[in-house]
């Protein structure tokens, strides 16, 4: 079978993404830019469910897709007809990896569960997102990242004291669940480089926003007290958290005795550290709502840009809390790679975040936009050794979809 050449430490494992809108899609990408090759299976009718997320849209593509999908082939598949499982079977003996984020059973009831796959190649890491995980009295319960992200108490220590409930700015759950899959699937796949066995990777939402908390699990195991929410406030240290500058906010972090008597000396209060309310950490943690009062005092007199020249001098850690916007702008991000620009068939030059992670000896490969609805799905089903006119049918009984130019 011909595959696309590739660079980069993954450079020639094969992975069938069956997944849609966040969390598998975030481990597809990952494994996609550390060099594997991913084929994005899509459900017929309608392909992923976030290419219905129109606003914003690109000229009619989803911006959100595209983010979480470049560097992908895609194939549109109808998986609810017996042909459309035989060519996943005959694509599954072929492959490394298989990530899907279905409800527990769906694909058992299909036919393509853990145990059908691995029984055609045994070598599959077959990987599975799921809600809350495939055991438990929860694990046939559905899964979302506003759910277990309340599920697993993030909520409830996130946000303002005093103010409702809040989720993370960011779907903490489906990403990291993402994250977690990737990494399950690098632990599997060097157990099958010692052993040549394949494997099932379980992990869920819950259990991903669950390993999120290991701070605040921290204090209930100690205390048996939950902990409340500290807005931009550390739960175990201060001063260690966001000041309002006279133009705007920017993070200052004490994280230990030193920083906050050279914080003291910036801002011209060197007599703070003999202050019996702020003297060691446990003071100042217990006067918390006096000391950030007192800080705001000073840091509203000065600039941002100001205080961060300051601080940066005397060595201590600080940073501006920036606009998505700034901090994709930012020569720091620029410098690092992590804006990328692809050329999407549909939507034009397009823009995207880069790959986090470096190497020097297996550079990561260069992107490539995110698919349209089965726009390799001609060119995957010739390299599995399907002939023209066997495509053909298979697209008039709507098997699969081939994407219109």
């Amino acid at each position: 079978m011909n595959r696309p050449e590739s660079t980069g430490p993954l450079a020639g494992l094969r992975v069938l993404e069956l997944s849609q809108i966040m969390s598998g899609p975030t481990c597809g990408l990952l494994l996609a830019d550390l060099g594997a090759e991913v084929i994005k299976i899509e459900k017929l009718p309608g392909g992923d469910d976030s290419r219905g997320y129109r606003d914003p849209q690109i000229h009619g593509v989803s911006a959100p897709f595209m983010m979480l999908n470049r560097h992908k082939r895609g194939m549109a598949l109808n998986l609810k007809h017996e042909r459309g499982r035989e060519l996943l079977r005959r694509l599954v003996k072929d492959a490394d990896v298989l990530v899907e984020n279905f409800r527990l059973g769906t694909m058992d009831k299909l036919g393509l569960g853990h145990e059908a796959l691995a029984a055609i190649n045994p070598a599959l890491i077959y990987c599975a997102i799921t809600g809350y995980g495939r055991t438990g009295p929860l694990a046939d319960k559905g899964g979302f990242d506003l759910i277990a992200q309340g599920f697993s108490g993030l909520m409830s220590v996130t946000g303002e004291p005093g103010r409702p409930p809040a989720k993370g700015g960011n779907a903490v759950s489906d990403m990291n669940a993402g994250i977690l899959a990737t990494v399950g699937i690098l632990a599997a796949y060097i157990h099958r480089l010692k052993t040549g066995q394949g494997q099932l990777v379980d992990t869920s939402l819950a259990d991903a926003a669950l390993q999120q908390t290991y701070w605040h699990a921290a204090v209930w195991f100690a205390t048996q007290r939950s902990p409340q929410p500290t807005g931009s406030a550390h739960i175990l240290t201060a001063p260690y958290q966001a000041f309002e500058a006279s133009d705007g906010w920017i993070n200052i972090g004490g994280a230990n005795q030193a920083n906050w008597e050279r914080i003291c000396d910036v801002l011209g209060h060197p007599e703070w550290r003999e202050d019996p309310r702020f003297r060691t950490n446990s003071d100042r943690m217990q006067h918390l709502t006096e000391l950030v009062a007192l800080m705001n005092g000073v840091l509203g007199q000065r600039r941002r840009a100001d205080w961060q020249a300051a601080f940066d001098a005397a060595g201590v850690p600080a940073g501006p809390v920036h606009s998505i916007g700034e901090a994709l702008s930012h020569p720091q991000t620029l410098a690092r790679g992590m804006v990328v620009e692809t050329v999407h068939p549909q939507a034009g030059p397009t823009r995207a975040v880069g790959c986090p992670i470096h190497f020097s000896a297996t550079p990561t490969p260069a992107s490539t936009p995110a698919p349209l609805l089965g726009q390799h799905t001609r060119e995957l089903l010739r390299e599995a050794g399907y002939g023209d006119e066997e495509i053909d049918g298979l697209i008039a009984e709507g098997v699969v979809a081939q994407a219109t130019a």
